[in-house]
Parts: C-alpha cells; sequence; structure tokens
C-alpha cells in the first residue's frame, strides 16, 4: 500500500496537487529562505543549495565544485576542522553535502532544539570560510577525491562510460562536457589562489537558497536566520556559464575496453531539460522505456530475448540541458552490438505505435509514488524544495508536481518518443571485456 507523507496536507487522489504551505523571504544580502513548517516531528531539516555546480567550472579547472564539497566540511574561522561532524552528530542529528552540474548542496536534520546549532554552522563556512583554509587542508582533500576518482571511475568496472558519453555527446569548452569529478590533471594543478577565487564568486549568500523543513516557529526561525547569516556580506552575480546548443547530426557510436565479464551498452538521447514543459513527459517516456521489469526494454531484453541481465532509463534533472538514458547489461555470450540491436529492434517497434495507455498510467503511478516517498521525509522535502527553487526558479513546484505528471497523456509520449528516439540524436558507449581503459575501436569524429 502506498505510503502518505506524514505532515498537514492532504493527498485526496494519487494525482491532486500537495498542500505544503511555505513562505519564501529574503535577506538583504540576497540569501533566499524557504520555510515550510512541519510539526508532526520535532525535527528539523537545514537544506543550504549553492547555485554552482561542475557546468561553472572552466577548461583547465574542472572539479572545483566537488572539491569544495569536501573543504567546507574542513572547518571555518570559528569551527575547527571536523568538528562540523562532531557537533551535528553529538546534538543526535545526520548531515552530509553533494555536488551535481548545476548545483552543490549541504544539509543538516537536527532536534528541532538544535536548529540554531545547524544554522551557525552553516553560516560560519559561507561567511568565514577563507580564514581557516590552508595549503595543508588542500592538499589533503585534493588527495582525497584523486583517490575517490581512482575508486569510482578510473578502477570501477564501467566508471569510465559515462564520462566517455559525456564527452563525445558535447563539444570542446561546453560546461557539461566533463564529469562532477572533474579529471586528474586539473585537480593536481589546482592552487590555493585559483580555490579562494572560485569560492568567491560562487559561495556568497545571493547565490544561495537556505531552506528550513519542520518543526519551528517560523518568526523565531526567521530571526536567527538573520542573525547567523545577516551580517555576511552582499557579493556580486557570478556570471553565468553560456550553455551552447548542441547540434545534432549523425549517431556517434564508441567501444572502449575495461575490465567487466559482460558488456555494457550506454545509449544517451539528448532530451527536454528539467526547466522544460515537457521535462515530465520526457522523464515518463524513459519509464514507459526501462522504468521496472513490466516496461518494454525489460519485458523485450530479459524475459522474452534473454539478451540481456539488466536494463534501466531514467532522466537526469538538469537545469540547462536534457539527457535520457538508456543502459542495458549483457548476459554471458551476448556481444554489445548484439545487444544495441535487440534495444533498437525494440525502440523502433515503440514510436510507430507509440506507448499503450497502460503504460503511460504506470508511469505517471511510478513517478507520483516516488516523489509522494521522497517528501514524506522532512529532509526529502527540503532537498525537493532547493532544486525547485534552485533548478526551476519557484519552490511551490513541488506541490504541482504531481499533477504535472498526472497531465501528461499516452499522446505526449508518443510525440516525444518520435522525437527523441532516433540515432542522430544519441550517443553510445560499448563497454567490452578487455583492458581496463582501452579503447577498442576508433573513436568517430563528433559532428558539431
Amino acid at each position: 500500500m502506498l505510503r502518505r507523507p506524514v505532515h498537514s496536507a492532504t493527498v485526496n487522489t494519487p494525482s491532486s496537487d500537495l498542500q505544503f504551505p511555505l513562505e519564501t523571504r529574503e535577506l538583504d544580502n540576497g540569501l533566499r529562505v524557504i520555510l515550510q513548517p512541519d510539526h508532526s516531528s520535532p525535527v528539523v531539516a537545514v537544506h543550504l543549495m549553492y547555485h554552482v555546480g561542475s557546468r561553472n567550472e572552466l577548461p583547465g579547472g574542472t572539479g572545483f565544485a566537488h572539491l569544495f564539497e569536501h573543504l567546507l566540511f574542513q572547518g571555518s574561522e570559528h569551527v575547527a576542522e571536523a568538528e562540523h561532524f562532531r557537533h551535528i552528530q553529538e546534538a543526535g542529528g545526520t548531515l552530509n553535502g553533494s555536488t551535481w552540474f548545476d548545483r552543490t548542496n549541504y544539509f543538516e536534520t537536527v532536534p528541532s532544539n538544535r536548529l540554531d546549532l545547524a544554522l551557525w554552522l552553516e553560516s560560519d563556512r559561507m561567511g568565514w570560510f577563507l580564514p581557516s583554509i590552508t595549503q595543508a587542508k588542500l592538499d589533503n582533500q585534493r588527495d582525497v577525491v584523486k583517490n575517490e576518482r581512482r575508486q569510482s571511475y578510473e578502477n570501477r568496472p564501467y566508471g569510465l562510460a559515462t564520462e566517455t558519453v559525456l564527452r563525445h555527446a558535447f563539444p570542446e569548452a561546453h560546461p557539461y562536457r566533463h564529469p562532477t569529478i572533474g579529471y586528474m590533471e586539473d585537480l593536481h594543478a589546482a592552487d590555493l589562489d585559483d580555490v579562494k577565487r572560485f569560492f568567491e564568486t560562487w559561495y556568497g549568500p545571493g547565490n544561495a537558497v537556505l531552506v528550513l523543513c519542520g518543526d519551528f516557529d517560523t518568526e523565531a526561525a526567521m530571526e536567527s536566520v538573520r542573525r547567523y547569516f545577516g551580517e555576511i556580506a552582499a557579493r556580486p552575480d557570478p556570471a553565468r556559464t553560456d550553455v551552447p546548443t548542441v547540434e545534432t547530426g549523425a549517431e556517434r557510436v564508441i567501444r572502449i575496453e575495461d575490465t567487466v565479464s559482460v558488456p555494457r551498452v550506454y545509449a544517451m538521447y539528448h532530451a527536454p531539460p528539467v526547466r522544460s514543459p515537457s521535462y515530465e513527459t520526457g522523464a515518463l517516456l524513459a519509464s514507459v522505456l526501462a522504468g521496472g521489469k513490466s516496461s518494454r526494454l525489460y519485458q523485450e531484453l530479459v524475459y522474452d530475448r534473454r539478451v540481456a541481465a539488466d536494463v534501466h532509463a531514467h532522466v537526469w534533472p538538469l537545469e540547462s540541458v536534457g539527457m535520457l538514458w538508456v543502459v542495458a547489461t549483457a548476459r554471458p555470450g551476448v556481444s554489445a552490438s548484439s545487444l544495441q540491436e535487440a534495444v533498437d529492434e525494440t525502440l523502433l517497434g515503440l514510436v510507430p505505435e507509440g506507448p499503450s495507455e497502460a503504460e503511460v498510467a504506470g508511469a505517471r503511478n511510478r513517478a507520483q509514488r516516488q516523489l509522494l516517498l521522497r517528501v514524506e521525509s522532512v529532509g526529502g522535502r527540503a532537498d525537493a524544495l532547493a532544486h525547485a527553487a534552485v533548478l526551476k526558479g519557484d519552490p511551490a513546484l513541488v506541490n504541482s508536481a504531481p499533477g504535472r505528471y498526472a497531465s501528461v497523456s499516452a499522446a505526449d509520449v508518443d510525440d516525444l518518443g518520435a522525437e527523441l528516439l532516433r540515432p542522430e540524436r544519441r550517443t553510445v558507449v560499448h563497454v567490452v571485456p578487455g583492458e581496463s581503459g582501452a579503447t577498442a575501436a576508433a573513436e568517430p569524429e563528433s559532428p558539431r
């Protein structure tokens, strides 16, 4: 049975809008504050999202946003190294941070009587981080990130497939061409002055959104926000990186070797970005394709033809470009080319026929269920509100999200599928067994 989120809102039907009360205020220094009270449990989530990610890095300076995710946990002027973790954990809370192409976020969930602690810690690293940064800290965290790249990318099975897709799907210097973790040579070359300039440019109050979600009094909470964040000086608005349109003209297929036992095929189709009215349609299209064991590709490739051990599809919620991914893992003895042929034959069957009403209804139900499960906790809800505010410009879009999915018809999914699922709109990488990191076939010149 689908659980409803525990809050003051009511959800009458699976397709109805949510009713989370929320308010947005702004400090004189430009910090936007989103307040979403919920007194059902004595905890509060504090979520600080900076509108900066790997897309804001310059060629030769990749990996900075992710490096800062690590550095900002290494102390600030009034908080000693590693003390941020200790303070929150000893208060009975949880915390973490993450980096993406378009944003970097830091978040804590604490007992409601420790809200001031979380606000003080976040404000100290926003306003008083630079005096604490040292060459030793930079060197230490640079080594941590480089080791993370080795473990999660270079020495992990299939670990270089995604960045290989990006490198061939986008032209030189395109802001979405490199992975969020960056390239090893850029991490090695970063110096202390580079790090300080990046922080001063992107980590000011006017480039951030602070979300409070949970058990708090609105006016008392705002008084605390002003106390801790109000004296941080405003900074100039950072110049946004231009995102050129990608010209699609021919399919790109790249074959790389890796220390894997079976081939895997990655296909990325250029799709609507998260700000587009068609984003939800793209998400439902991915769900129809491979959103579960009843989906088209799963039924055809895993159950009927038995050429794949697994297949899934998803869209990335990106601000300025869209990506729809189809990833299939072969069964032993099945080649990457044979697997791709089976994928393509299934997609060719979808385009002229279109998805059925039942398939789209199932995709809508899955999307709405995932939304409800995400926002039932104050931490997940704060995350959703921050993403809606930063990537879409309006936190209230969280409330209307179920209705947007409910309004997508089978004809909408059919039309978008016919537009997107064409070879000239995709980049494909075949990962095949062999020597890790080797190119098993010449990489084609990508048309621009």
